[in-house]
């Protein structure tokens, strides 16, 4: 390894409050030493609150590790043109009545869009919502909310410098995808991720919420350990499909929050993709992937059913284009949404 292959690595790397990369903002001290696979060197903050401190690191060891040299041992060092205090009594930066994992056993089956359908429909019944996309590997919401040139800002509040979220469609947001450059892989460890959704969680300014909604990575991994010990969920939706394989790693996701070092309560399954219905034919149901199986795993594991949503085109077209079809009152779809969330709002009530 050689010094410019280290500045070319870091370009990779954005800083959220400009979204400049980190060579363009200057951040880069002129002290990169490198001694076999070790390499260290200094990046410059404004101040030592910096809300984007920890996950700016993380992404520059990972961008010199990705970029550089897979094997490289890196040490950061953190530098500050000014240094604050903050007190010991600000209140958590998250006050939320509700806090909600939407979780799927595998991909594929439309958790992202049944999360960011719900946390709209519940804004349109007056509920005052947030929403993390804690999908590391897969983040989709600044796609599905049309904010992909979202630059979030660090705000001050109570003494504390926070991340303040994207606002959009009435939803307070915040996604990794904010922080990296959308055309390229975030290949973090493990450990890293996590810290970074726990950051996002505790450094953000999110204020009182109704409702705060996390959209999980799928499968089971360390970043669901992690929120679960940072913190304390009001409960999960599993989202499923129909299909004999998609109700086999559901039914491993109910598994995982009924477990009895986890203790979160299931609120309940949400179906999607339950059947599919041609715009033109409102009142035909073609079931593809099978028929009411995530019904019947709800039956059998003793947790409600909170919706069945079909496979329509436009629900898909809709989230692409970042309008999602909540946002259409009166449509077939979005009624769907609307009904599931009136179902969790009694479910809470």
């Amino acid at each position: 390894m050689y010094p410019q292959q280290i500045i070319d690595a870091l370009t990779h790397v954005r800083y959220p409050g400009t979204g400049k990369n980190i060579i363009e903002s200057g951040m880069l001290e002129d002290d990169i030493r490198i001694s076999g696979f070790e390499v260290s060197f200094s990046l410059i903050f404004d101040k030592d609150t910096d809300p984007f401190l920890k996950s700016v690191l993380k992404a520059a060891e990972a961008a010199v590790q990705t970029y550089a040299e897979p094997n490289a041992v890196v040490h950061i060092h953190t530098k500050f043109r000014q240094t604050f205090r903050q007190p010991d009594n600000a209140k958590p930066a998250l006050q939320a009545a509700r806090i909600i994992a939407i979780h799927s056993g595998k991909g594929g089956v439309g958790k992202s869009t049944v999360t960011a359908n719900l946390a709209i429909a519940l804004a349109q019944r007056g509920y005052r919502v947030g929403l993390l996309d804690a999908d590391i590997h897969g983040p989709s919401m600044p796609k599905m909310f049309h904010t992909e040139d979202g630059r979030p800002y660090s705000v001050e509040e109570d003494g504390r410098t926070l991340i303040e979220p994207i606002e959009q469609y009435g939803i307070k947001m915040l996604s990794i995808g904010f922080f990296v450059n959308p055309e390229q892989a975030i290949v973090w460890r493990g450990g890293m991720a996590s810290n970074a959704i726990k950051q996002l969680i505790d450094d953000a300014h999110w204020g009182e919420l109704d409702y705060f909604l996390i959209d999980l990575p799928p499968g089971t991994s360390d970043i669901h350990l992690t929120l679960m010990q940072t913190v304390r969920l009001t409960g999960a939706i599993v989202v499923t499909t129909p299909q004999p394989v998609a109700l086999t790693d559901a039914r491993k996701g109910v598994d995982m929050f009924r477990n009895d070092k986890l203790q979160v309560p299931v609120l309940g399954i949400v179906e999607n993709m339950a059947w599919f219905t041609p715009e033109e034919l409102p009142d035909h149901r073609y079931y593809i992937f099978g028929r009411d199986g995530g019904k019947n795993l709800a039956e059998e594991l003793g947790v409600p059913l909170l919706g069945q949503i079909p496979l329509v085109q436009s629900i898909r077209e809709s989230g692409d284009e970042g309008t999602p079809i909540a946002l259409q009152p009166g449509h077939p779809a979005a009624e769907c949404f609307l009904q599931l969330a009136d179902r969790l709002i009694n479910h809470n009530a």
